[in-house]
């Protein structure tokens, strides 16, 4: 059984081709706005009998009008339940029936399994942990994005180091970018490695954001496991140890040993895999 999964967002879409198993036999990525995901969904089913198409987007009107060829009627998921589907299913919770899973990248989002079953809410909206409120103040990015999602987001891991070299702080990471717009999360992570000082303390205020998060989610649902995932996952060099601390630290004590906490293996494949087997299980 071959089944076709896709990941859109505003920014690219990632697509997979994978056997019943969970395991990928064809991956692509295209950089851009949805327009181009059809096109990506017919390179990645050529040569393989397609059984069921899934699509986790957080609205399916952006890819109403795609030309899909032949390939079967999509399945559109929500993003959080796609990304705690597969690692349920083949990733950090293989395995579990209660489980969360925090996305952070160019977008913020969280997947909640509760019974075995991805929930999603009265009105669809669970997971939309960008809006959590970690700090006190006001300000327009938090109103714009979210609170979590400003602090954490890709952009708002770089923008954050933007500020502070505004503010007159001086970092390198400026002279590897080029200049200040260019600057990515993927520049203050390096910095961080490379012994920058104001990207070190970037990461640390975005690891204590995490965690804090992670904290508050598994106190409210008592998972048995929650997993990172997404662009943040990657720096789990970085990330892991700063995170779990703070995590640690903020939930209940019997908590500490009971829920554990992971980065995900699936690096930018998971929400195209979740996708693909919840198009499978909704087919079965």
């Amino acid at each position: 059984m071959n089944l076709l999964g896709l990941d859109i967002s505003n920014q690219r879409t990632v697509g997979v081709v994978i056997d019943e198993h969970g395991h990928v036999a064809r991956r692509g990525r295209r950089d851009g706005t949805p327009a181009g995901s059809g096109d990506l969904a017919r390179e990645l089913a050529s040569g393989f009998s397609i059984e069921a198409f899934g699509v986790a987007i957080e609205g399916a009107t952006e890819v109403a009008s795609l030309d899909l060829g032949g390939l079967p009627k999509p399945t559109y998921v929500m993003p959080g339940a796609a990304a705690v589907t597969a690692e349920s299913w083949v990733g950090a919770a293989r395995g579990l029936q209660h489980a969360v899973c925090l996305k952070i990248g160019e977008r913020v989002l969280a997947g909640i399994m509760l019974n075995g079953q991805a929930w999603s809410g009265a009105h669809g909206l669970a997971g939309a942990v960008a809006w959590l409120a970690l700090n006190p103040v006001e300000r327009q990015d938090y109103r714009k994005f979210g609170s979590l999602a400003a602090e954490v987001s890709s952009n708002g891991i770089a923008r954050r180091l933007s500020w502070r070299i505004q503010a007159g702080d001086h970092s390198a990471v400026l002279e590897r970018a080029g200049d200040l717009d260019a600057i990515t999360s993927a520049h203050v992570f390096e910095g961080a490695r490379t012994g920058d000082g104001v990207s070190i303390s970037v990461v640390r205020d975005t690891a204590k954001y995490i965690g804090m998060a992670l904290a508050n989610l598994a106190s409210c649902i008592d998972p048995e496991i929650v997993v990172l995932s997404g662009d943040a996952a990657t720096a789990a060099d970085l990330l892991f140890e700063p995170v779990r601390q703070e995590y640690v630290r903020r939930v209940p004590p019997e908590m500490v040993e009971r829920v554990r906490f992971a980065i995900s293996p699936l690096a930018d494949d998971g929400l195209a895999i979740g996708a693909a087997w919840l198009a499978a299980l909704a087919r079965a």
